[in-house]
């Protein structure tokens, strides 16, 4: 099965940007749709972004949208999270998921049976 592991968290200002990425080992990339997701404190995971397998959908929530984007190199195992214009609401844990079947793009946290640890992302105001 895939291991995933998220990198690139850290403390922005607000109005500051941030690169997160998931890097995958154990099994390509390639052959899973990836998602992004994040947990405030106190708060539900909530869905973030989700890309196919071979990038022909990819879509961010409408609370992130025209300040996330969600991409994809599955030659080097790895998928990012752009992430533009912080607000402190975006402060969150982050996860990626990988979901086997490849052309999903659904944003519910059942579909996705893989996960990693999550890259703490705080923003200040």
């Amino acid at each position: 099965q895939v291991q995933l592991a998220e990198t690139g968290g850290g403390l922005v200002q607000t109005g500051g940007s941030l690169r997160l990425s998931c890097t995958a080992s154990g099994r390509p990339l390639s052959r899973y749709a990836m998602a992004w997701f994040r947990q405030a404190p106190g708060k539900e995971r909530e869905f973030v972004a989700v890309i196919t397998w071979n990038k022909w959908y990819a879509s961010v929530a409408d609370s992130v949208k025209g300040r996330f984007t969600v991409s994809r190199m599955n030659a080097e195992n790895t998928g990012f999270l752009q992430m533009n214009s912080l607000q402190p609401e975006d402060t969150a844990m982050y996860y990626c998921a990988a979901n086997p079947n490849t052309n999903s793009y659904s944003s519910e946290r059942a579909a996705y049976p893989y996960w990693g640890q999550g890259t703490q992302v705080t923003v200040s105001s």
